[in-house]
Protein backbone atom coordinates (compact mmCIF):
# COMPACT_ATOMS: atom_id res chain seq x y z
CA UNK A 1 0.00 0.00 0.00
CA UNK A 2 0.79 3.67 -0.39
CA UNK A 3 1.70 4.65 3.38
CA UNK A 4 3.55 1.20 3.59
CA UNK A 5 6.14 1.87 0.68
CA UNK A 6 6.10 5.80 2.04
CA UNK A 7 6.86 4.80 5.71
CA UNK A 8 9.35 2.28 4.82
CA UNK A 9 11.10 4.98 2.64
CA UNK A 10 11.20 7.65 5.21
CA UNK A 11 12.51 4.90 7.74
CA UNK A 12 15.60 3.92 5.24
CA UNK A 13 16.53 7.71 4.69
CA UNK A 14 16.39 8.42 8.61
CA UNK A 15 18.50 4.96 9.53
CA UNK A 16 21.23 6.22 6.91
CA UNK A 17 21.63 9.40 8.61
CA UNK A 18 20.82 8.14 12.24
CA UNK A 19 23.70 5.35 11.96
CA UNK A 20 26.13 7.66 10.06
CA UNK A 21 25.80 10.30 13.03
CA UNK A 22 26.37 7.37 15.83
CA UNK A 23 29.16 5.98 13.72
CA UNK A 24 31.09 9.34 13.62
CA UNK A 25 30.59 10.19 17.20
CA UNK A 26 31.77 6.36 18.43
CA UNK A 27 34.44 6.11 16.18
CA UNK A 28 36.17 9.68 17.05
CA UNK A 29 35.75 8.76 20.96
CA UNK A 30 37.48 5.41 20.24
CA UNK A 31 40.06 6.48 17.80
CA UNK A 32 41.50 9.58 20.69
CA UNK A 33 40.88 6.28 23.79
CA UNK A 34 43.37 4.26 21.30
CA UNK A 35 45.58 7.27 20.62
CA UNK A 36 46.03 7.98 23.90
CA UNK A 37 46.75 4.16 24.93
CA UNK A 38 49.47 4.57 21.98
CA UNK A 39 50.91 7.73 23.63
CA UNK A 40 51.19 5.49 26.47
CA UNK A 41 53.20 2.11 25.12
CA UNK A 42 50.14 0.52 25.69
CA UNK A 43 49.11 -0.13 22.42
CA UNK A 44 51.44 -0.06 19.12
CA UNK A 45 50.94 3.22 16.97
CA UNK A 46 50.89 1.38 13.37
CA UNK A 47 47.93 -0.87 15.26
CA UNK A 48 45.44 2.29 15.93
CA UNK A 49 43.79 2.59 12.30
CA UNK A 50 43.38 -1.17 12.36
CA UNK A 51 41.97 -1.97 15.76
CA UNK A 52 39.88 1.02 15.28
CA UNK A 53 38.20 -0.61 12.07
CA UNK A 54 37.60 -4.38 14.26
CA UNK A 55 36.21 -1.59 16.97
CA UNK A 56 33.88 -0.74 14.71
CA UNK A 57 32.86 -4.24 13.26
CA UNK A 58 32.46 -5.33 16.72
CA UNK A 59 29.97 -2.50 17.89
CA UNK A 60 28.25 -2.68 14.84
CA UNK A 61 25.38 -4.92 15.81
CA UNK A 62 24.56 -2.42 18.65
CA UNK A 63 24.42 0.57 16.37
CA UNK A 64 22.17 -1.43 14.38
CA UNK A 65 19.73 -2.13 17.08
CA UNK A 66 20.02 1.98 18.14
CA UNK A 67 19.41 3.06 14.32
CA UNK A 68 16.39 0.81 13.81
CA UNK A 69 14.42 1.94 16.91
CA UNK A 70 15.59 5.67 17.01
CA UNK A 71 14.49 5.91 13.21
CA UNK A 72 11.00 4.16 13.90
CA UNK A 73 10.63 6.18 17.04
CA UNK A 74 11.49 9.45 14.94
CA UNK A 75 9.60 9.10 11.87
CA UNK A 76 6.28 7.72 13.81
CA UNK A 77 6.73 10.79 16.05
CA UNK A 78 7.17 12.89 13.28
CA UNK A 79 3.38 11.47 11.88
CA UNK A 80 2.14 12.57 14.96
CA UNK A 81 3.14 15.82 15.21
CA UNK A 82 2.41 17.03 12.04
CA UNK A 83 -1.55 14.85 12.45
CA UNK A 84 -0.08 12.75 9.64
CA UNK A 85 -0.98 10.07 11.86
CA UNK A 86 -4.86 11.24 13.11
CA UNK A 87 -5.34 11.45 9.14
CA UNK A 88 -4.72 8.01 8.96
CA UNK A 89 -6.14 6.53 11.50
CA UNK A 90 -9.89 8.86 11.19
CA UNK A 91 -9.77 7.14 7.36
CA UNK A 92 -10.30 3.35 9.11
CA UNK A 93 -5.66 2.71 9.61
CA UNK A 94 -5.76 1.06 12.74
CA UNK A 95 -2.48 1.95 15.04
CA UNK A 96 -2.00 -1.72 14.84
CA UNK A 97 -2.05 -2.11 11.39
CA UNK A 98 1.21 0.07 11.36
CA UNK A 99 3.22 -3.23 12.73
CA UNK A 100 3.51 -4.74 9.08
CA UNK A 101 5.89 -2.43 7.78
CA UNK A 102 7.88 -1.34 11.08
CA UNK A 103 8.52 -5.54 10.85
CA UNK A 104 9.33 -5.17 6.97
CA UNK A 105 12.13 -2.23 7.95
CA UNK A 106 12.99 -4.18 11.43
CA UNK A 107 13.65 -7.89 9.98
CA UNK A 108 16.62 -7.01 7.60
CA UNK A 109 18.08 -5.27 10.78
CA UNK A 110 17.96 -8.76 12.83
CA UNK A 111 19.13 -10.70 10.43
CA UNK A 112 21.96 -9.12 9.60
CA UNK A 113 22.52 -8.14 13.72
CA UNK A 114 22.28 -12.12 13.78
CA UNK A 115 24.89 -13.01 11.18
CA UNK A 116 27.50 -10.61 12.50
CA UNK A 117 26.68 -11.89 16.35
CA UNK A 118 26.69 -15.30 15.34
CA UNK A 119 29.84 -15.37 12.93
CA UNK A 120 31.63 -12.36 11.93
CA UNK A 121 32.04 -11.20 15.55
CA UNK A 122 33.71 -13.78 17.00
CA UNK A 123 36.09 -13.98 13.68
CA UNK A 124 36.89 -9.80 14.21
CA UNK A 125 37.66 -10.49 17.87
CA UNK A 126 40.29 -12.80 17.24
CA UNK A 127 41.75 -11.51 14.39
CA UNK A 128 41.95 -7.89 16.42
CA UNK A 129 43.39 -9.73 19.27
CA UNK A 130 45.92 -11.11 17.37
CA UNK A 131 46.87 -8.16 15.00
CA UNK A 132 47.38 -6.24 18.14
CA UNK A 133 49.80 -8.83 20.18
CA UNK A 134 51.38 -9.50 17.02
CA UNK A 135 52.22 -5.59 16.77
CA UNK A 136 53.13 -5.49 20.27
CA UNK A 137 55.41 -8.02 19.91
CA UNK A 138 57.33 -6.63 17.30
CA UNK A 139 57.26 -3.29 19.07
CA UNK A 140 59.19 -4.86 21.55
CA UNK A 141 61.60 -6.22 19.20
CA UNK A 142 62.26 -2.67 18.16
CA UNK A 143 63.03 -0.87 21.47
CA UNK A 144 66.74 -1.39 21.62
CA UNK A 145 68.92 1.11 23.58
CA UNK A 146 72.57 1.39 22.26
CA UNK A 147 75.20 1.66 25.31
CA UNK A 148 73.22 0.04 28.15
CA UNK A 149 72.42 -3.33 29.13
CA UNK A 150 68.61 -4.98 28.87
CA UNK A 151 67.55 -7.64 29.71
CA UNK A 152 66.34 -10.10 26.62
CA UNK A 153 62.60 -11.42 26.61
CA UNK A 154 61.34 -11.99 29.73
CA UNK A 155 64.39 -13.58 31.44
CA UNK A 156 66.24 -11.86 33.59
CA UNK A 157 69.20 -14.32 33.76
CA UNK A 158 70.10 -13.09 29.66
CA UNK A 159 71.55 -9.72 29.28
CA UNK A 160 72.59 -8.01 26.14
CA UNK A 161 74.76 -4.89 25.86
CA UNK A 162 75.04 -3.58 21.89
CA UNK A 163 77.53 -0.54 21.28
CA UNK A 164 75.70 0.55 18.39
CA UNK A 165 72.32 0.52 16.73
CA UNK A 166 71.06 1.14 13.44
CA UNK A 167 67.29 1.84 13.61
CA UNK A 168 66.40 1.98 9.91
CA UNK A 169 67.81 -1.67 9.10
CA UNK A 170 68.13 -3.13 12.74
CA UNK A 171 70.72 -4.11 12.54
CA UNK A 172 72.89 -4.26 15.55
CA UNK A 173 77.16 -3.90 16.09
CA UNK A 174 78.88 -5.00 18.45
CA UNK A 175 76.94 -7.19 20.35
CA UNK A 176 77.62 -8.72 24.38
CA UNK A 177 75.64 -11.62 25.66
CA UNK A 178 75.41 -13.24 28.93
CA UNK A 179 72.89 -15.85 30.19
CA UNK A 180 73.07 -18.59 32.84
CA UNK A 181 71.43 -21.65 32.75
CA UNK A 182 69.24 -23.65 35.64
CA UNK A 183 73.02 -25.44 36.81
CA UNK A 184 74.94 -22.01 37.08
CA UNK A 185 76.78 -22.39 33.80
CA UNK A 186 77.45 -19.13 32.13
CA UNK A 187 77.60 -18.64 28.23
CA UNK A 188 78.91 -15.39 27.04
CA UNK A 189 78.71 -14.67 23.58
CA UNK A 190 79.91 -11.70 21.28
CA UNK A 191 79.87 -10.79 18.12
CA UNK A 192 79.93 -8.45 15.37
CA UNK A 193 76.66 -7.53 14.52
CA UNK A 194 73.00 -9.46 15.13
CA UNK A 195 69.25 -8.39 14.67
CA UNK A 196 65.60 -9.30 16.19
CA UNK A 197 63.31 -11.48 13.99
CA UNK A 198 59.87 -12.67 14.22
CA UNK A 199 59.30 -15.91 11.99
CA UNK A 200 56.43 -18.56 12.19
CA UNK A 201 55.32 -16.70 15.58
CA UNK A 202 58.98 -17.31 17.16
CA UNK A 203 61.22 -14.69 18.45
CA UNK A 204 64.55 -15.00 17.60
CA UNK A 205 68.02 -13.13 17.96
CA UNK A 206 70.44 -13.72 15.27
CA UNK A 207 73.93 -13.08 15.53
CA UNK A 208 76.73 -13.05 12.98
CA UNK A 209 80.37 -13.73 12.88
CA UNK A 210 81.34 -14.41 16.78
CA UNK A 211 82.25 -16.32 19.30
CA UNK A 212 80.72 -18.29 22.46
CA UNK A 213 82.37 -19.14 25.61
CA UNK A 214 80.45 -21.60 28.21
CA UNK A 215 81.04 -22.94 31.50
CA UNK A 216 81.34 -22.57 35.38
CA UNK A 217 82.49 -19.30 36.61
CA UNK A 218 85.69 -19.85 38.98
CA UNK A 219 86.85 -23.03 36.65
CA UNK A 220 89.05 -22.74 33.77
CA UNK A 221 87.59 -25.11 31.71
CA UNK A 222 85.49 -22.87 29.15
CA UNK A 223 84.70 -24.10 26.03
CA UNK A 224 85.30 -21.22 23.28
CA UNK A 225 83.47 -22.19 19.99
CA UNK A 226 83.52 -19.65 16.64
CA UNK A 227 80.47 -19.07 14.48
CA UNK A 228 79.30 -17.42 11.17
CA UNK A 229 75.95 -17.44 11.98
CA UNK A 230 73.32 -18.30 16.00
CA UNK A 231 70.02 -18.06 16.42
CA UNK A 232 68.93 -17.71 19.88
CA UNK A 233 65.29 -18.60 20.38
CA UNK A 234 63.88 -15.32 22.87
CA UNK A 235 60.29 -16.80 23.34
CA UNK A 236 58.06 -19.31 21.10
CA UNK A 237 54.21 -18.60 20.93
CA UNK A 238 52.87 -21.41 19.07
CA UNK A 239 49.51 -19.36 18.97
CA UNK A 240 49.49 -15.31 19.66
CA UNK A 241 46.00 -15.65 20.81
CA UNK A 242 44.28 -18.67 21.76
CA UNK A 243 40.48 -18.51 20.76
CA UNK A 244 39.78 -20.68 23.67
CA UNK A 245 41.06 -17.69 26.09
CA UNK A 246 38.02 -15.48 25.71
CA UNK A 247 35.08 -16.02 25.34
CA UNK A 248 34.10 -13.33 22.77
CA UNK A 249 36.71 -15.06 20.40
CA UNK A 250 35.06 -18.49 20.46
CA UNK A 251 32.96 -19.80 17.14
CA UNK A 252 29.59 -19.62 18.29
CA UNK A 253 29.02 -23.68 17.17
CA UNK A 254 31.46 -24.51 19.98
CA UNK A 255 29.04 -22.21 22.84
CA UNK A 256 25.65 -24.39 21.53
CA UNK A 257 25.87 -27.07 24.27
CA UNK A 258 28.59 -25.91 26.38
CA UNK A 259 28.23 -26.21 29.82
CA UNK A 260 30.41 -23.91 31.15
CA UNK A 261 28.35 -20.68 32.38
CA UNK A 262 30.42 -18.01 30.90
CA UNK A 263 30.07 -19.20 27.30
CA UNK A 264 26.37 -19.41 28.02
CA UNK A 265 26.13 -15.95 28.85
CA UNK A 266 28.01 -15.30 25.95
CA UNK A 267 25.67 -17.25 23.78
CA UNK A 268 22.82 -15.49 25.45
CA UNK A 269 24.21 -12.12 24.33
CA UNK A 270 24.84 -13.04 21.22
CA UNK A 271 21.23 -14.32 20.20
CA UNK A 272 19.27 -10.90 22.72
CA UNK A 273 20.28 -8.60 19.89
CA UNK A 274 18.78 -9.92 17.17
CA UNK A 275 15.62 -10.06 19.37
CA UNK A 276 15.84 -7.31 20.94
CA UNK A 277 15.97 -5.22 17.64
CA UNK A 278 12.68 -6.70 16.56
CA UNK A 279 10.86 -5.95 20.10
CA UNK A 280 12.44 -2.73 20.45
CA UNK A 281 10.96 -1.42 17.21
CA UNK A 282 7.68 -2.85 17.79
CA UNK A 283 7.71 -0.97 20.77
CA UNK A 284 8.48 1.74 19.14
CA UNK A 285 5.11 2.04 17.69
CA UNK A 286 3.16 3.09 20.97
CA UNK A 287 5.87 5.14 22.19
CA UNK A 288 5.73 7.40 19.13
CA UNK A 289 2.62 8.72 20.11
CA UNK A 290 2.94 12.68 20.40
CA UNK A 291 -0.18 14.50 21.42
CA UNK A 292 0.37 18.13 19.18
CA UNK A 293 -1.72 20.43 21.47
CA UNK A 294 0.60 20.05 24.39
CA UNK A 295 3.79 20.13 22.61
CA UNK A 296 5.52 17.92 25.26
CA UNK A 297 8.09 15.68 23.80
CA UNK A 298 7.83 13.51 27.07
CA UNK A 299 7.59 10.12 24.86
CA UNK A 300 11.13 10.17 23.69
CA UNK A 301 12.37 10.11 27.24
CA UNK A 302 10.14 7.72 28.04
CA UNK A 303 11.51 5.69 25.17
CA UNK A 304 14.96 6.44 26.44
CA UNK A 305 14.56 4.95 29.82
CA UNK A 306 12.60 2.07 28.22
CA UNK A 307 16.11 1.23 26.02
CA UNK A 308 18.04 1.66 29.03
CA UNK A 309 15.75 -0.82 30.94
CA UNK A 310 15.81 -3.12 28.10
CA UNK A 311 19.82 -3.17 27.56
CA UNK A 312 20.66 -3.00 31.53
CA UNK A 313 17.93 -5.93 32.37
CA UNK A 314 19.99 -7.91 29.20
CA UNK A 315 23.37 -7.22 30.93
CA UNK A 316 21.91 -7.71 34.90
CA UNK A 317 20.77 -11.28 33.41
CA UNK A 318 23.76 -12.13 31.58
CA UNK A 319 25.95 -11.42 34.24
CA UNK A 320 23.95 -13.77 36.47
CA UNK A 321 24.39 -16.36 33.89
CA UNK A 322 27.95 -15.93 33.70
CA UNK A 323 27.92 -16.41 37.57
CA UNK A 324 25.73 -19.40 37.46
CA UNK A 325 23.40 -18.20 39.32
CA UNK A 326 20.76 -18.60 37.03
CA UNK A 327 20.14 -21.05 33.35
CA UNK A 328 20.76 -20.33 30.16
CA UNK A 329 16.87 -20.02 29.51
CA UNK A 330 15.98 -18.17 32.63
CA UNK A 331 18.53 -15.44 31.55
CA UNK A 332 17.28 -15.27 27.83
CA UNK A 333 13.70 -15.16 28.16
CA UNK A 334 12.63 -12.48 30.87
CA UNK A 335 13.57 -9.50 29.51
CA UNK A 336 12.47 -10.09 26.10
CA UNK A 337 8.94 -11.04 27.00
CA UNK A 338 8.31 -8.23 29.48
CA UNK A 339 9.03 -5.77 26.50
CA UNK A 340 7.17 -7.51 24.80
CA UNK A 341 4.28 -7.33 26.86
CA UNK A 342 4.77 -3.88 27.22
CA UNK A 343 4.29 -3.39 23.24
CA UNK A 344 1.00 -5.14 23.34
CA UNK A 345 -0.84 -3.24 26.25
CA UNK A 346 0.82 0.14 25.15
CA UNK A 347 -1.24 -0.34 21.85
CA UNK A 348 -4.03 -1.83 22.72
CA UNK A 349 -3.65 1.89 25.17
CA UNK A 350 -2.86 4.10 21.67
CA UNK A 351 -6.26 2.11 20.43
CA UNK A 352 -8.09 4.21 22.77
CA UNK A 353 -6.94 7.48 22.78
CA UNK A 354 -10.45 8.86 24.32
CA UNK A 355 -9.52 7.32 27.71
CA UNK A 356 -7.51 8.33 29.75
CA UNK A 357 -4.03 6.79 30.34
CA UNK A 358 -4.28 4.42 33.78
CA UNK A 359 -7.76 3.66 32.83
CA UNK A 360 -6.97 2.55 29.15
CA UNK A 361 -4.58 0.54 30.73
CA UNK A 362 -6.95 -1.51 33.07
CA UNK A 363 -9.30 -1.75 30.27
CA UNK A 364 -6.09 -3.22 27.94
CA UNK A 365 -5.37 -5.67 30.66
CA UNK A 366 -8.69 -7.05 30.13
CA UNK A 367 -10.28 -9.39 27.50
CA UNK A 368 -12.53 -6.78 26.78
CA UNK A 369 -10.26 -4.27 26.54
CA UNK A 370 -8.05 -6.24 23.93
CA UNK A 371 -11.07 -6.51 21.58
Amino acid sequence: MIYQRNFIKELSFAAVGVFVVLLAVLVSTQAINLLGRAADGRVATEAVLALVGFWVIGMTPLLLVLTAFISTLTVLTRYWRDSEMSVWLSCGLALRQWIKPVMQFAVPFSLLIAVMQLWVMPWAELRSREYAELLKQKQELSLVEAGTFNSLGKRSDRVYFVETFDAGSGVMKNLFLREQDEKGNDTVVFAKEGNFSLEDNKRTLELRNGYRYSGTPGRGDYNQVSFEKLNLIISTTPKIVDPISHRRTIPTEQLVGSSNPQHRAELMWRVSLPISVLLLCLLAVPLSYFNPRTGHTYNILIAIGMFLIYQNGLTLLRRAVEDGSIPFVVGLLPMHVLVFLVAVVLLRVRSMPAQPFWQAVGKSLTLKGGK
